[in-house]
């Protein structure tokens, strides 16, 4: 059954557990020959993902602002180049994907993983978009349909959308997705892009699968190791029971607190694993494909608890075709 149905969301019996490595996810898989490219992959859980693709044998691209950075971050890792990528300006997203082109690689594995969290005030591009919308959803449909070629090419290839349970709390804001009626939040403008981050998902691997593209959006659970996570602040993280009374991180996977090796084990999962094949378009969590949460509740999260399951908005296929067609607008162009 494709992914334009909710029926798409059923737990496989992976074998895996909210415990589970990257190690534990690659032993056996042998990547030599296939190219990646990831964002976001000088730190955290994309640098996780890009040193355990490259240890199989794949050839990684690590897409970054800032390159010196990232060189460092990657220094020493075989098969790991890195390639100036901002998503948040369209030229920059051009110049990578021509520049991949150009080299004639077709292209196996796309990781979609950087991570715009905002401050307490808006941030805008130079278009005028809300930025968390603009990074982490539309700069990586623009990235997605550039690469779209290379895709196709490799006769066989994924698409992975890094996303995150804050998609349970927020449709996205279809009348305003840019807030220009006053009402931001971060954390509205956050998980609306994560919603996005699903359902971009869904469309694409009813769009593309056809030509072996397929897709999925991982959750990876909330590492608070994390550069991305530490810019909550201190008191923040504390209060969200992601570190102790000592600041030290709190680590309990089966309540989705997890280490960088645990939070990357879903995404790679996605990218990699054979049981896998002939699905797509689905949410994952714990390196499964997650159940549906027919009536979430957006105020039943609590240190002790964090609830991660896809809410129906995320994934309903009308929704994402309606979010392909607006995103097309928003950054000019069409695509197949």
């Amino acid at each position: 059954m494709t992914a334009t149905s909710t029926h798409g969301q059923h737990p496989m019996g992976s074998g895996f557990s909210p415990a589970s490595t990257v190690d534990d996810v690659m032993a056996g898989i042998d990547l030599t020959g296939k190219n990646a490219i990831i964002t976001g992959g000088r730190s955290g859980l994309g640098l996780v993902a890009a040193r355990a693709l490259a240890g199989a044998g794949a050839s990684v691209v690590v897409g970054s602002r800032n390159t010196d950075r990232a060189a460092k971050a990657v220094a020493g890792i075989e098969n790991v180049e890195v390639r100036r990528l901002d998503l948040l300006v369209p030229a920059s997203i051009d110049a990578f994907v021509a520049r991949y082109l150009d080299s004639g690689r077709p292209l196996h594995i796309l990781i979609n993983n950087a991570g715009f969290s905002g401050p307490g005030g808006i941030v805008r591009d130079e278009r005028g978009y809300e930025a968390q919308f603009a990074a982490n959803h539309l700069g990586h449909f623009q990235l997605t349909l550039g690469l779209h070629p290379a895709l196709r090419a490799a006769g066989g290839s994924r698409v992975v959308n890094t996303t995150s349970g804050a998609q349970r709390m927020s449709d996205v804001l279809w009348d305003d997705p840019h807030f220009t009626t006053g009402r931001h939040s971060p954390d509205l403008a956050y998980a609306q892009s994560k919603t996005a981050n699903v359902l971009f998902a869904v469309e694409l691997d009813r769009r593309w699968s056809a030509d072996g593209i397929r897709a999925y959006a991982p959750h990876p659970g909330i590492v608070p190791a994390t550069d991305f996570n530490k810019s909550a602040g201190e008191e923040a993280r504390r209060a969200m029971g992601l570190i102790d009374e000592s600041g030290e991180p709190v680590i309990d996977p089966e309540r989705g607190k997890k280490t960088p090796e645990q939070g990357a084990a879903t995404i790679v999962f996605a990218a990699t694993s054979p049981l896998l094949d002939g699905v797509g378009g689905v949410y994952l969590n714990n390196c499964d494909i997650s159940p549906l949460d027919a009536d979430p509740n957006p105020v039943d999260l609590t240190a002790e608890e964090v609830p991660a399951d896809v809410a129906p908005h995320s994934i309903d296929p009308r929704s994402a075709q309606r979010l392909w067609q607006l995103s097309e607008r928003l950054i000019g162009r069409s695509s197949a």
